[in-house]
């Protein structure tokens, strides 16, 4: 695989600077259409063997592009911070937005690439690990991002001639590492997984790109058309298919077919379960106060939860959460309640504000509405078009599998009522002296597309409801009920976490 980089290609002086010039103005004009057309970010991703100009090609393009408006990142081991969070939020957190370009050296492959080697990987986990980026890419992908991944390489003989030059030159002696003599001698090994990464991991949308790293002056140029010539083509991609959008009428707001069904899974709640005030200040004490306690204990462990919560408007969400946090710790959890995104929110995908908000070991984050809105509010809305959440069952399904897998509690709370109760609740609203403020005329207006909303609830119940994060209907007619409902589980499963975590 690697022999096309072992050519001894070169180019000299009076040659690479003929054509900096004429590449360094036309990456510049590019950098900027990309920039004011806002519509995707570009990542791009080296990795390869050791002392192949790796970070010196980097440097090279912060000085021929507009750095302001450059992201680039030199990951190092996970921090304790970054520890305590799923493998790919550091990776979701450094994402560039939409129109900037961001440059990462050791990025999401290069820790798999030395675990497999030094034997912390086998075959199928590595593989697992290559999945869990390809998943990642496709996402980014499927939302206009443009990926660009280079693998500099260099023979064996050159690097070990290259590590001894540097080590040789008092001023840069300092970029040579035991590590990197001992990746030298395991030097084949290197070589046979990232032909592994290549060939799992170089898809059309993604492809890599070899480059032979002997002479700077060839590996830059190379680097530069390349990035130069996918920029052009995904700039003319999207500036396409903004012409093909404007010459078809666009639909109005909130006419996205919603097909309908004459039964939902919703359907079959029993909304008339209900507990007595008695009952339920009795359970209510005895709950938080269970609560609490595991909270605590949680912390301790460093079990960490996410809590979600979803239903239709005046479903009880709010008044479910208070409940929630009652006895918890207030410095162990947060609360985060989505609308509408900002503008930078806009500009990344529309996972990257979710995936910045995840707790920390031993920490609880709770969701008043989340990453559904895409498939509900979006998706009804025409916010989203049909390709975008239909995608977005499968990608919230693998986000919220990385939660689980890094041993979060995670649970989501559907609060469902009757048509009759949101209009009662929605009536005591208005007339409340505390309350009328939280209705409002998007509130009514969503109630007149109640079959359209159950629907898509239906359709993300029945594809996001799965084992490792299946789905909690709530009947939520009865507030008590709900409420008492809702603190039960989390108990239950708080419960078995630890007993999991200790056992």
């Amino acid at each position: 695989m690697f022999e096309t980089a072992e050519l001894g290609q070169s180019v000299d002086k009076k040659a690479f600077a003929k054509q900096e010039t004429k590449l360094r103005a036309r990456l510049l004009e590019l950098q900027y259409r990309a920039l004011n057309l806002e519509r995707f970010p570009v990542l791009i991703d080296f990795a390869g063997v050791d002392g192949a100009g790796k970070g010196t090609t980097v440097n090279m393009l912060n000085m021929w592009m507009d750095p302001r408006w450059m992201y680039t990142v030199g990951y190092r081991a996970p921090t304790e911070e970054e520890s305590a969070h799923p493998r790919f939020w550091r990776y979701w957190r450094d994402l560039p937005p939409k129109g900037q370009t961001g440059l990462y050296l050791s990025g999401r492959y290069s820790r798999a690439l030395v675990k497999r080697v030094y034997g912390e990987l086998d075959a199928t986990a590595f593989d697992e690990r290559l999945a869990q980026i390809i998943r990642f890419e496709n996402a980014l992908v499927d939302d206009g991002a443009l990926i660009l991944k280079f693998w500099m390489h260099l023979s064996q003989q050159h690097q070990k001639a290259r590590l001894e030059a540097l080590a040789a030159d008092p001023a840069l002696s300092y970029r040579v590492k035991e590590s990197d003599w001992r990746n030298h001698d395991n030097y084949e090994d290197f070589i046979d997984a990232g032909q592994k990464i290549i060939s799992r991991t170089s898809r059309g949308r993604s492809p890599w790109h070899i480059i032979e790293g002997v002479d700077a002056n060839f590996r830059h140029l190379e680097v530069g058309e390349i990035i130069a010539d996918e920029l052009a083509r995904h700039l003319d991609d999207h500036e396409r298919a903004i012409g093909a959008a404007k010459s078809t009428s666009a639909p109005e707001s909130g006419s996205v077919a919603t097909k309908t069904r004459s039964r939902t899974v919703l359907d079959k709640l029993d909304l008339s379960l209900h507990v007595t005030k008695r009952e339920y200040r009795r359970k209510l004490e005895e709950y938080q106060a269970r609560l609490g306690e595991l909270g605590r204990a949680a912390a301790k462990e460093g079990l960490s939860s996410v809590l979600v919560f979803e239903g239709s408007d005046a479903a009880g969400k709010g008044g479910a959460i208070r409940r929630t946090v009652w006895s918890l710790d207030a410095r162990w959890y947060r609360i985060f309640q989505f609308a509408a995104p900002t503008d930078v929110e806009r500009a990344h995908h529309y996972l990257w504000r979710f995936w910045k908000k995840l707790p920390r070991a031993g920490h609880t984050c709770i969701f008043d509405r989340s990453w559904y809105g895409r498939v509900l509010v979006e998706r009804n809305e025409g916010f989203a078009t049909e390709d975008e959440w239909r995608r977005a069952y499968a990608e919230i399904n693998d986000f919220e599998q990385q939660i689980v897998d890094r041993g979060t509690v995670l649970l989501k709370f559907w609060l469902q009522i009757s048509k009759e109760e949101q209009l009662a609740r929605f009536e005591a609203r208005a007339n409340s002296e505390y309350k009328h403020w939280k209705l409002t005329d998007e509130d009514w207006r969503n109630r007149e597309r109640w079959d359209e909303y159950q629907a898509a609830a239906h359709d993300m119940v029945q594809y996001t409801n799965t084992r490792e994060a299946p789905w909690v209907l709530v009947e939520a007619d009865d507030k008590r009920y709900a409420r008492l409902k809702v603190l039960n589980t989390i108990i239950e499963h708080l419960e078995t976490q630890l007993e999991a975590s200790s056992g």
